[in-house]
């Protein structure tokens, strides 16, 4: 049958609905619907005028055309926000065809589906684009390329996904975020601060404060214990000194201010002035104070070591400042001696801060008449003089080179990241990534490997210790960062994209006959989580690049999510400019390093935990209101006499976080991988035996390619010692013998000044062997205001932290080899 449908209205016009159609008698229903379907489209016309007639023009042709209602039961289908997308580039498959126009290069469907929705398919030569309607509302457009026979993209939304044979292969999904932006230079430079020491003696283990100095750039004020009744008063005194208009908008800078002297001031400093403390990682890294009588005075207490992470002494002589520290028997001093005067104390005083040679010399120029109060306060006086022109000096040199102002910026890699913004940053592509993206990346983010092989060398056997010439910068030079937006993906996105760039949680399985694994991983062993580089099998978030690495090793990967990143190389014109820099100078001269220090403080700004705890300083009688409006999330709480310094989370989700986050942890998380890639090319190298690996050195005994080393080229092998003896217990303790006969040893956690032997090492590479030793640690309450000195016994003894040890029939330590672990991350016994 041929059929035509049309209306009559009653101002004598007609119009037709739909064109003609062919049908069978069984396509009765369908032919409702068409008609139905159609007149939708009429609908504004005919709400408007007035129907007539319904008039059905047709004729009638033996035989019988295909059924309209057939349909393909076969058609897998997707689910999208409660719809059913069929998952196929045919018109068919969406539902009975309503009506079927030429259009443009292609063809113009209208379907109707089951539920009763209608389908706008327009379909061309290599894709297809679709919208669903009800009622006459979009719910969903998208489209649809064909890639080939079987395959084809879907574009939905900010949605790309893929399907093979009916089945979904992968999808990815752009993310949107903010970028790191780039910032001016400082146009002047003002150096108003102050600097500020404190000297202590011990009393009970306790260590009391007996002098307080502080030096404005004019001159020095100085607050002993000898003019007051207790500590609390002098420190007060000094507090109300410095807390005056005339200092308005100063820092104070103190040198080691964090571990040391902050921890006798702040419990005075809350009782005179508002504090707005910045803390991490328990960490005080500066106080914002407000003072004077209204709090309308700005003070900034800072910690120098941050800025200059080198020791006073070692500061004042490199930077060539006209006053160098001094030196101090501070281990004579007692609360009854204050007021001696006689002979010079004796050289074990000076705590072996000084040669014995030295001591005499600094003895010679004393008769009987040393003054203790005397030379205390000229010695704190040096240090607050010294410590300011190293100060003044640094900031100039700052500030010529790269137009900053260090008292902008409370630590080191602040200072780098402010240099390179303002500097060297081109485009502001470098992507801020927080939330589950952060947390996601951040989950594979490890540092260098450290890894003790085989303790200790064949007898005659020389150890060559060789490190890598500024290892970080280096792969920051030559490699592609992580920029732009981030796109999420699940499946393997390598298939469609095999340059595919980013960070991807695969499923790893580690070759079994690898001798040094390479890709890292965290584990509990012996019930703390530790980094080890296992074999075996398991699931991990992986720097694409190290996972094309490791491939070459033997590694196999099925990829199963992740993020792709556009990739560019940013630190170039940064690193070359600095390592250029330090090249010109010696080592001796500031700017070598200041170019030093800049060179490697720049990666770990990008990885920085941000999330900063809120930290209230709250006057105890409204403490109990505080407490109640955030019980649930206080997390610590420290008294400081009237005041309680309260830190707690921010729970409040609801709240979109629009603050700025200058961090990017897939900058970090990559640099950190490429450095691992650097150091894979001396391990499983059969050309190179290795005993010990840390982050950027290797110890061997092997002969090392000439190509491979350098004093000063980038990335290469520098030799810093060839060893006669050497013992490798575990990661960060080891002990060498030059062949200039010098004893080095390392222990971490152990002071230095604790006396150890070649022989004590030996005797630790027998099997539960352990060695003992006593040492003073220093325990800080900030609440009583006081350093305690509490003896400790470490415990130093061969571990299994990391790598499953070897012995052999004498019980003696010979080897180690890589723990084995299942999908669960769990040890496996081999």
């Amino acid at each position: 049958m041929f059929i035509l449908f049309k209306i009559k209205y009653n101002n004598g016009e007609f119009s037709s609905i739909g064109k003609v159609q062919r049908i069978n008698k069984t396509d009765k229903n369908w032919y409702i619907d068409f008609i139905l379907e159609n007149m939708k489209f009429k609908s504004e016309y005919y709400n408007e005028n007035q129907i007539e007639s319904f008039i059905f023009s047709y004729g009638i042709k033996a035989g019988k055309i295909k059924d309209k209602d057939i349909k393909n039961v076969n058609v897998i289908h997707q689910k999208y926000k409660n719809l059913k997308l069929p998952i196929s580039m045919e018109a068919k498959d969406y539902g009975r065809l309503i009506v079927q126009n030429k259009i443009e290069t292609g063809i113009n469907y209208i379907l109707q589906n089951e539920k009763g929705e209608t389908i706008d398919f327009k379909k061309y030569e290599k894709y297809n684009e679709v919208e669903c309607f009800k009622n006459g509302i979009s719910l969903v457009k998208f489209t649809d390329i064909f890639i080939n026979k079987v395959k084809f993209l879907r574009k939905i939304e900010n949605k790309y996904l893929y399907f093979e044979n009916g089945r979904q292969i992968l999808s990815t999904k752009e993310m949107k975020t903010k970028f790191i932006s780039k910032t001016k230079k400082t146009n002047n430079l003002i150096n108003n601060f102050i600097t500020l020491d404190i000297e202590t003696f011990v009393d009970n283990n306790v260590l009391v404060p007996y002098l307080i100095s502080f030096y404005d750039g004019k001159r020095v004020y100085p607050f002993g214990l000898w003019d007051y009744k207790n500590p609390e008063m002098m420190i007060l005194d000094c507090l109300k000194s410095l807390f005056i208009r005339k200092y308005d908008g100063y820092k104070i800078y103190i040198h080691n201010m964090a571990k040391f002297d902050i921890i006798f001031l702040l419990k005075y400093i809350v009782k005179v002035a508002i504090v707005h403390p910045v803390i991490h990682n328990s960490r005080i890294i500066s106080l914002h104070v407000n003072c004077g009588e209204k709090g309308d005075y700005q003070i900034q207490f800072k910690d120098s070591y941050l800025l200059l992470l080198s020791s006073l002494a070692k500061l004042t002589r490199g930077f060539g400042v006209d006053t160098l520290k001094s030196v101090f028997p501070y281990l004579f001093v007692k609360k009854n001696n204050l007021d001696y005067i006689g002979e010079v104390p004796d050289f074990k005083y000076f705590d072996n801060k000084i040669t014995l040679n030295e001591y005499n010399e600094y003895k010679n120029n004393f008769n009987w008449s040393w003054n203790l109060r005397k030379e205390v306060l000229k010695y704190c006086e040096i240090d607050c003089v010294s410590l300011y022109q190293l100060i003044f000096k640094f900031s100039d040199l700052i500030f010529s080179q790269f137009g900053k102002n260090i008292h902008h910026y409370p630590t080191l890699p602040s200072l780098a990241f402010a240099i390179f913004r303002s500097n060297f940053m081109e485009n502001e592509n470098i992507p801020q990534i927080t939330g589950k993206i952060a947390d996601d990346i951040r989950s594979g983010y490890t540092g260098g490997a450290v890894d003790v092989y085989i303790p200790k060398p064949p007898k005659n056997r020389k150890i060559k210790c060789y490190d890598v010439n500024s290892l970080y910068p280096s792969v920051m030079f030559k490699n592609f960062m992580p920029i732009g937006f981030p796109t999420y993906f699940e499946g393997d996105i390598r298939i469609e994209n095999p340059e595919a760039f980013g960070f991807f949680y695969c499923k790893i399985k580690a070759p079994d006959n690898i001798k040094h694994p390479i890709i890292q991983t965290h584990v509990k062993i012996n019930g703390i989580v530790r980094t080890i580089a296992p074999i075996g099998e398991w699931t991990d978030m992986l720097f694409s690049m190290e996972m094309d690495n490791a491939q070459k090793y033997g590694y196999k990967f099925e990829i199963l999510w992740g993020y792709t990143f556009e990739k560019a190389i940013i630190f170039g014109e940064y690193v070359n400019f600095l390592y250029t820099l330090r090249n010109e100078y010696p080592k001796s001269h500031p700017l070598n390093f200041i170019a030093k220090i800049l060179l490697n403080s720049l990666y770990g700004r990008f990885g920085m935990d941000d999330n900063f705890p809120n930290i209230q300083l709250i006057h105890k009688n409204y403490l109990t209101d505080f407490e109640n409006k955030f019980f649930d999330q206080i997390e610590e709480k420290i008294d400081l006499g009237e005041h309680m310094l309260v830190f707690y989370k921010n729970i409040d989700k609801s709240r979109e976080d629009n603050s700025d986050h200058n961090i990017s942890i897939p900058i970090a998380a990559a640099i950190t991988a490429y450095a691992r890639i650097h150091m894979s090319q001396f391990k499983n190298n059969p050309k190179i035996n290795l005993y010990y690996t840390d982050t950027d050195s290797i110890f061997t005994d092997s002969e090392i390619d000439d190509s491979l080393i350098s004093e000063k080229d980038l990335g290469k092998l520098k030799l810093e010692n060839t060893c006669e003896k050497a013992i490798f217990l575990t990661p960060k303790v080891y002990c060498l013998k030059t062949e200039s006969g010098e004893f080095i040893y390392k222990v971490k956690g152990l002071k230095h000044e604790i006396e150890l032997t070649m022989h004590d090492f030996e005797l630790l590479l027998k099997r539960d062997s352990s060695l003992k030793k006593s040492q003073v640690k220093w325990r800080r309450n900030l609440t009583e205001a006081k350093i305690s000195l509490l003896k400790e016994l470490y415990t130093l003894k061969v571990n299994d932290n990391k790598r499953e040890l070897i012995y052999n029939r004498d019980n003696k330590f010979v080897g180690t080899k890589a723990y084995k672990i299942d999908k669960t991350k769990n040890i496996k016994t081999r």
